[in-house]
């Protein structure tokens, strides 16, 4: 069975197109997992086979693994389609494929046999009977249920292989149905959630109509608004990766594959900056305070710790499906020259407004614009045209790729 000194665990990364790859690279992750063709998750991040033989080859020219996945549960005619997929993946390099049916495993192993296979938390792994079985049959790691505590999973990892590693979601959107197998969107609008086109109902409001009251419509807790019964909180761990790794866990897994490139970079900084920490700091470790910042500075809903720590005491949210969202970005950095940094607009600010920068690897750190220049040196009060250049006297290079945020008002 495996040790107790366990090592650093992976940072795993979603990645929904080449912009959020650069930005998963960039910002630390040590993988990242995306899709290609019909079989994954997420029917619009999935990639082309062109941009997928760019994306891996950027990545591994970066240190970075790539895991593809193939976790959907196919039907027979879709079967006919899976083999020259694969041998596709396996030409590419993919370093790992991400599976959850027992056919699609065995058709991975016969025409990708030099990818890894990983079973996905669609298999709904809950039990270290289930995971050696996923192992005998050829798993090298296996994604545990959502739905386990952090003592179910220090009771797994003592029982199981220690050559199979276990990967756990860490931060992101929480699914109202065990491990994401939902059928509600299937039945309200026939976009199917097994197939990656998952509408989402259980994020809308709903209230309580009597079969013979047509049209007379009761709320089902105190708002008169009605309630969002079915809405989970986002989940937010990074308080206690410590512990993750105690129990066992060999990769932390960040959830958003249909997210922005600047949510990837925040997080994925946030995430590596808690780990950075972790691994020089290895008793009474807590968090930087500057990472729990940055994970507020993301659009995201409530957030909560899921099902790790026994059932949830604030796992859902009934009043509202929003976002909370306060900050935005207001430019991106695409150089720095003779004590300027020159930056692309991308939403409207104002001279004297301060700023906050995002730049790989690094906490934030505030970029003042009491001097706000157009792109001929000519002084402007704002930057109002998306797309413009500016200039911002700063003192030191900043690299190029940075975000510069500007935090939003309180709307409360």
């Amino acid at each position: 069975m495996a040790t107790d000194n366990q090592p650093l665990p992976e940072l795993l990364c979603p990645v929904g197109g080449l912009d959020a790859l650069t930005a998963a690279v960039a910002y630390g992750a040590d993988a990242v997992y995306l899709g290609g063709g019909q079989f994954g998750m997420r029917a619009t991040a999935a990639m082309d086979d062109d941009t997928l033989a760019t994306a891996i080859q950027y990545a591994h020219q970066h240190g970075v693994k790539v895991y593809v996945t193939c976790n959907t549960i196919p039907y027979d005619e879709e079967m006919a389609q899976l083999p020259a997929m694969l041998t596709r993946l396996e030409e590419l390099g993919a370093d790992a494929l991400i599976v959850a049916d027992l056919g699609t495993l065995k058709a991975a192993q016969k025409y990708a046999p030099h990818c890894e296979i990983h079973v996905s938390v669609q298999a709904g792994i809950v039990n270290s009977q289930t995971a050696t079985a996923f192992y005998e049959l050829g798993a090298k790691r296996v994604v545990l249920a959502r739905e386990m505590s952090l003592e179910q999973i220090s009771y797994l990892h003592q029982h199981t292989p220690p050559e199979l590693a276990l990967e756990c979601f860490v931060h992101g959107a929480m699914c109202v149905s065990f491990s994401g197998r939902c059928l509600l969107s299937s039945y309200m609008t026939g976009r199917d959630a097994n197939r990656g086109e998952c509408a989402q109902p259980c994020r809308w409001r709903y209230s309580l109509m009597e079969e013979k009251r047509e049209g007379q419509y009761f709320d089902i807790t105190e708002s008169e608004k009605g309630t969002y019964i079915l809405n989970a909180n986002d989940l937010c761990m990074i308080r206690y990766l410590d512990r993750l790794r105690a129990a066992g866990v060999t990769s932390f897994k960040i959830e958003g594959r249909a997210k922005s490139d600047y949510y990837i970079a925040v997080v994925t900084n946030a995430y590596r900056g808690a780990l950075n920490h972790l691994r020089e700091c290895q008793t009474d470790w807590t968090a930087p305070d500057w990472t729990l910042a940055e994970l507020e500075k993301i659009s995201h809903r409530p957030y909560s710790t899921g099902f790790y720590f026994e059932r949830p005491t604030a796992g859902q949210n009934y009043a509202t499906a929003g976002y909370i969202r306060s900050y935005a970005v207001a430019a991106m950095v695409t150089g720095y020259q003779d004590g300027y940094l020159f930056a692309t607009v991308k939403n409207k600010f104002l001279r004297g407004q301060l700023l906050d920068c995002l730049e790989a690897g690094k906490p934030p750190f505030p970029v003042a614009t009491e001097t706000l220049l157009d792109e001929t040196g000519a002084p402007i009060d704002q930057a109002n045209h998306p797309m413009m250049t500016v200039k911002i006297p700063f003192d030191r290079p900043v690299a190029k790729g940075a975000y510069l945020r500007m935090a939003l008002p309180d709307e409360t």
